[in-house]
């Protein structure tokens, strides 16, 4: 678009943002996304014309987080590819964390110190609730990619702006890493920008992949020489879950994270109990742990699930919702349950079942090798008595 265009946009875009925190029928109606911005920012009584929250987390708060941050692994490549382009010299590229703070802001000088005017700085945190609509803080919310322009933001100091933002992810547990944002004035967008922003998501997530695998690699080599003595079957796993070596056993590619106090469900090992090593975890059966007992009281509140197996018993209080999924569990025997009757027995209809599974999915968080799906039942192996409540 050029600028002559861009200019004519943003003046449509001001009329609109005008009328709608006016309360008068706008000329045409704003998108989707940004009149969902825009309602939550009214509830949340964000100011258009204050300078809402704007005070940076010191710089020592920064590194930190930036020393936990996985995307400091590739935020050269997402520099690199981003600031290589030849309209760099009129914006910012911009890598936040999952809570919306920035983390690293490189770029154009000239639009930097546009940015510190605006409080767009490191350590800012730049999401919906602390400056207003903003490709950031609308792509946290959206958990989706946007691109705003102009008035399409919230507070009137941002509308000589426009940004480009998209989640990443982390390709191991798909966890939301943060946020890469274009930032620049807002007549100095280029068409190219959000293809940009997509690529180098999608590099910065391969990249992070292929660390995956390398790491994979020299867990699979620090464990041969204990693999060459050892008949049994047996997985190495790392941190996530992630296979690096197996012995004796047909796996996929993953199984169930391991943690040092709960018992892991892995077809063709049965019930096991993983052991820690260095980088990683060793799975294998024991005879012994082929049986875990369970009780989940009901009488006390909130319910308690204790579960007692080969070693050192462990205790989880859980919700309401999650104590009743449990005990349908228990009460469908073997042959499980699926989504749909869940749904039917919590809810009175079979309409939740996207709900259920997700409940499902954190209760096996917590619970791990005592769930099983496909369908839902208690995992082979499990016996589970059930106090009703009093």
């Amino acid at each position: 678009m050029a600028t002559h265009d861009l200019a004519l946009r943003a003046r449509d875009l001001v009329r609109i943002h005008d009328a709608v925190l006016s309360g008068t029928a706008p000329p045409e109606r704003p998108r989707a996304v940004v009149a969902r911005s825009w309602e939550r920012m009214l509830s949340l009584g964000i100011d258009p014309d204050g300078r809402n929250g704007r005070e940076p987390l010191p710089p020592s708060a920064v590194d930190d987080r930036r020393r936990d941050s996985r995307l400091s692994l590739v935020i050269d490549e997402i520099r690199e590819l981003l600031l290589s382009a030849a309209d760099a010299s009129n914006y910012l590229v911009v890598v936040t964390d999952a809570d919306g703070v920035v983390l690293w802001r490189s770029g154009s000088s000239r639009v930097r110190r546009k940015a510190d005017v605006l409080g767009f700085a490191e350590g800012a945190t730049w999401t919906e609730s602390a400056v207003g609509t903003n490709a950031i803080g609308t792509a946290l919310a959206e958990a989706a990619p946007v691109q705003l322009f102009s008035a399409e933001h919230f507070e009137n100091a941002q509308v000589p702006w426009y940004c480009s933002a998209s989640p990443i992810h982390d390709p191991i547990d798909g966890s939301l890493l943060g946020i890469v944002d274009v930032s620049g004035p807002a007549l100095t967008l280029h068409p190219a920008i959000e293809a940009l922003v997509t690529a180098s998501v999608r590099l910065a997530e391969a990249r992070l992949w292929r660390h995956h695998e390398e790491r994979l690699t020299q867990l699979r080599r620090s464990v041969e020489p204990l693999l060459s003595g050892v008949s049994s079957p047996l997985l190495v796993v790392d941190d996530h879950g992630w296979v690096a070596a197996h012995q004796g056993v047909a796996v996929q590619n993953r199984v169930e994270a391991p943690r040092a106090d709960r018992v892991v469900a892995v077809p063709g090992l049965g019930l096991c109990l993983p052991e820690r090593l260095r980088g990683g975890w060793l799975i294998r059966a024991r005879a012994s742990e082929s049986v875990l007992t369970a009780t989940l009281d009901l009488r006390t509140t909130p319910a308690v699930l204790e579960v007692r197996g080969p070693d050192s018993p462990w205790r989880v209080t859980l919700s309401p919702r999650h104590a009743e999924v449990l005990s349908a569990l228990a009460a469908a025997g073997p042959s499980g349950v699926t989504a749909g009757a869940l749904s039917q027995r919590l809810y009175g209809d079979s309409d939740h079942q996207v709900t259920v599974r997700a409940e499902i999915s954190r209760m096996r968080r917590a619970l791990g090798a005592l769930l099983a799906t496909s369908p839902y039942r208690l995992g082979d192996g499990v016996e589970l008595t059930v106090l009703p409540a009093r």
